[in-house]
């Protein structure tokens, strides 16, 4: 959710005041993007802390270290999934961390990079893929799936009631031609909302919900998060506090379960119970913050 050196991380207050990185020397930021909030916990920690900066977009890499120049040495770069937390830890040479933060957000750079197809609010080729490495786009999944499987695909990522009609509308204008834009894809399934759903979406383009479920279902979204709940728990040094920025539902109910299990087993305690939220303030000036939800554990045994 950042734009560049000048701007604000989402939540970026309320991060450092959670995850407390003051006097902290292993830090982690697993989805570092644009490090804006890599950044506010280096400076915030003292010149003894060190961070490993973990992504799976090399672009955005590139640019953290730019905007991280000036912190040298005490920042390592891995350009890897944040499920593989356990793994770069290991490369990094560091037993545990002290601090670890994931935002689960998808930068600003990226969604308005027509080339990236992240978005409908700009055209551009149908790619969706984060991590370039990836061998299928998001172009392969609406031209190749089953009618089934896309319906079940929109429904479980994107949450989307219409999503049988959404899925026969794709697979009927496949047929007629492959479908490669942005625009396309919304267009074809604003098409097949009905009337009455599209006036009750109060400014909402109908196409939102399927590109989030194919942005999702493309990176691996899901599973990525599910790993990196899995490593947390043997990553994190006793005293030590993770956090985990999400901007879905079914991101942030999988955060909040795993937090809750921790804690009912004794090796950790929520360092808060109620879910933060971006104030009105951040949001009037940061929109795209508005469905920001931060969760924070702290491990104690």
């Amino acid at each position: 959710m950042d734009t560049g050196a000048g701007h604000r991380s989402v939540l970026r207050d309320e991060v450092l005041r959670l995850l407390d990185p003051s006097g902290r020397n292993v830090l982690v930021d697993c989805t570092v993007g644009l490090g804006g909030h890599a950044e506010a916990l280096l400076a915030a920690a003292g010149p003894q802390a060190s961070l490993i900066g973990i992504d799976v977009d090399e672009e955005n890499l590139r640019l953290a270290k730019e905007r991280l120049d000036r912190f040298g040495h005490r920042v390592r770069w891995f350009h890897a999934d944040h499920a593989d937390l356990d793994a770069v830890l290991d490369e990094a040479g560091a037993k545990t961390a002290d601090v670890i933060l994931a935002d689960l957000g998808v930068s600003t750079n990226q969604l308005e990079d027509p080339q990236r197809g992240l978005s409908f609010q700009t055209d551009g080729p149908l790619d969706m893929r984060l991590d370039r490495r990836a061998p299928r786009t998001a172009a392969d999944l609406v031209n190749e799936l089953p009618e089934p499987q896309l319906a079940d695909l929109i429904y479980a990522y994107g949450e989307d009631r219409y999503s049988r009609r959404i899925a026969r509308a794709i697979v009927a204008a496949r047929k007629r031609k492959r479908i490669g834009r942005t625009g396309e894809l919304a267009q074809i399934v604003a098409r097949a909302y009905p009337a009455a759903a599209r006036r009750s979406r109060r400014g909402v383009h109908p196409a939102t919900r399927t590109f989030q479920a194919l942005r999702i279902y493309l990176n691996g979204m899901l599973g990525s998060l599910d790993g990196l709940l899995s490593k947390i728990p043997v990553c994190l040094a006793v005293g030590g506090r993770a956090g985990v920025i999400s901007f879905q539902s079914l991101e942030d109910r999988r955060v909040k379960q795993a937090f809750a299990d921790w804690a009912q087993t004794g090796r950790a305690r929520l360092v808060n119970r109620k879910v933060v939220k971006p104030a009105a303030e951040e949001v009037a000036s940061n929109p795209k913050s508005r469905s920001a939800r931060l969760r924070a554990i702290e491990r104690i045994a």
